[in-house]
């Protein structure tokens, strides 16, 4: 069999890049296929209007003029569902979003890209807890941390800075009794600083003479990590450090990975072999012309996230397993926010408002393994609106909170209270909650054969929260509206969220349950996945994603190490 290379990859988002990399400095030839768009890239300079080059290997392409042109921080251009850059859809932003069913309601907040949702990502990036991990994963806790060490150093992943709103939430949980947490190992209940994969800030911020002229090196407070933060001197030097400028670039630079955007795998292609079925190849669509084709390589790797990976599988007609798709945990989320008087915030901050829409996204964090996480939270007005208010199942005025609840305002709001609100946001400090939530087999991603797009069957997403999770979600929520009341709010809102909304997508190809403790799929020789579907659980609420590139980074090492003799 003629191969086109050593190892192909579906999918450059959280995961695939992290494996490329590693890959290619091991020297082995890697094709990298993503379905949507490649930003900031001279072959593909028009990249929503017209198809451009086909696949590239070359690092010096890379463009950070062309970057900061497509990442503006224009929300609806960039964040719209619909047509926005980070949408979920092909690269002709003409064109619908590929569908996802979602019986009960909701919205997957996933991009497509060369990057993937790390696009749009705040660039948060904890350990799991140890707890989730110890005599529960088919691997141990010590077993991740040197993978762990090596991603928190190559991202690089650092203490995020401190702005009026974290300096407000450090206020408020010191008073309420909780202890400062100083290991990236949690065990205990604390707050600490977020540790984020976003460059440092510029020491020469606070020069009178310093200005945000796009040559900066670092964070600069922008206040915009979510629209991608195209802020840096060069692609390699972006301060939010998305896979799009971290590890792409170093896959690049190794001379043996090519990527190729725009590149939708609609079948994975097997053979018999001595040891059973084992991969060899896949089909793939070009998502512009529709021309369909072939790539053959010695080992296939499935990154394509936690709804396409086991949707994929489904749609290969790989062999039955009762726990493909099975199993989705969602850190079921929820906001709670407080409001400030001024004399109040004078006294604390020596300002008269937080101004929450400056600094980086999410820069604090509260942990309680076992439960789940409380985060900062700040955002441009519009998307802090709509996570904030408008994502519950019942209307603030039908629902007013019971007396021993401890916030004033519950559930959606609209009108002329909204507007009251938002006329308050330079005030508020918002806190953003992640459920432990369980591991439940009727969680699922399935397929129907009544529901198909160009790429086969799409998937339907069904998943029903336990009411162990509706517990561990009030009891964060309590945590919150106390440091917040701690901190001096007088007012309390809670979004008392449904679980519509769809951040954190893992679980649904479970290591020890569809793949081994390698991450190679236990009925399908040479496959292995390396994206969020194979995490055993929900890590006890941390965002997925840093773990996921420590698995990764070992998987990747073990496919060395089993199919091309460590090189």
């Amino acid at each position: 069999m003629t191969y086109d290379a050593d190892v192909i990859i579906i999918g450059a988002g959280g995961g695939g890049p992290v494996a490329a990399k590693e890959l290619g400095e091991k020297g082995l030839k890697v094709l990298l296929l993503e379905a949507g768009p490649w930003y900031g890239h001279k072959q593909w300079p028009n990249p929503n209007k017209e198809q451009g080059a086909v696949c590239d290997t070359d690092p010096e392409n890379l463009s950070n003029e062309l970057l900061a042109k497509h990442f503006t921080n224009r929300e609806d251009d960039i964040n719209n569902y619909v047509t926005g850059r980070f949408r979920w859809g092909q690269a002709d932003r003409k064109k619908t979003p590929w569908l996802r069913h979602v019986p009960h309601g909701g919205f997957i907040w996933q991009s497509a890209g060369v990057g993937g949702t790390t696009l749009l990502y705040f660039g948060n990036s904890p350990r799991a807890y140890p707890s989730a991990v110890e005599d529960a994963w088919p691997i141990s806790y010590r077993e991740l941390i040197p993978y762990y060490e090596k991603v928190e150093a190559t991202l690089p992943v650092t203490i995020a800075p401190m702005t009026a709103k974290e300096e407000l939430f450090f206020y408020g949980a010191k008073k309420a009794g909780w202890p400062l947490l100083k290991t990236r190992n949690v065990t205990s209940p604390g707050y600490r600083p977020q540790l984020n994969a976003i460059l440092p800030i510029d020491p020469n911020i606070n020069d009178p003479t310093f200005t945000f002229d796009g040559k900066n090196l670092g964070c600069t407070l922008c206040g915009h990590c979510i629209n991608g933060c195209h802020i840096g001197p060069t692609i390699k030097k972006t301060a939010k450090r998305s896979t799009l400028v971290s590890y792409i670039p170093l896959a690049l630079d190794t001379g043996m990975v090519a990527v190729r955007p725009n590149t939708f795998v609609t079948k994975i292609l097997t053979e018999a072999g001595e040891k059973g079925l084992k991969a060899v190849g896949v089909r793939c669509r070009n998502t512009w012309t529709g021309e369909t084709g072939e790539f053959k390589a010695k080992t296939v790797i499935l990154a394509a996230g936690a709804i396409e990976t086991p949707r994929l599988w489904l749609n290969s007609k790989l062999p039955d397993n009762p726990w493909v798709g099975k199993g989705l945990t969602t850190h079921w989320f929820d906001c709670v926010s407080g409001v400030f008087d001024e004399q109040v915030l004078l006294n604390i901050l020596g300002t008269l408002d937080v101004k929450s829409y400056v600094g980086q996204n999410s820069a604090v964090r509260f942990d309680y393994p076992g439960v789940g996480v409380i985060q900062g939270l700040g955002l441009s007005p519009g998307l802090f609106s709509s996570l904030q208010f408008t994502l519950s199942k019942e209307y603030n005025f039908l629902r007013r909170p019971k007396t021993e609840e401890p916030w004033d305002i519950k559930g959606k709001i609209v009108g002329q209270e909204l507007i009251e609100l938002m006329l308050d946001y330079p005030r508020m400090l918002s806190l953003l909650i992640f459920t432990d939530d369980e591991v439940n087999q009727k969680n699922e991603i399935t397929l129907t054969s009544l529901l198909k797009d160009e790429h086969g069957s799409i998937p339907t997403i069904n998943h029903r929260p336990s009411n162990k999770d509706k517990q561990k979600k009030d009891t964060l929520a309590t945590i919150a509206a106390d440091i917040l009341k701690n901190a001096g709010a007088k007012k309390i809102i809670r979004s008392d969220c449904a679980p519509y909304l769809f951040v954190h997508i893992q679980s649904t190809m479970r290591m020890g349950y569809v793949v081994d403790r390698n991450c190679e799929a236990l009925q399908v020789k040479r496959l292995f996945i390396t994206d969020n579907s194979v995490l055993y659980n929900g890590l006890g609420g941390p965002n997925p994603t840093l773990t996921t590139q420590a698995l990764s980074t070992r998987t990747a090492e073990k496919i060395a190490e089993i199919y091309f003799n460590g090189t």
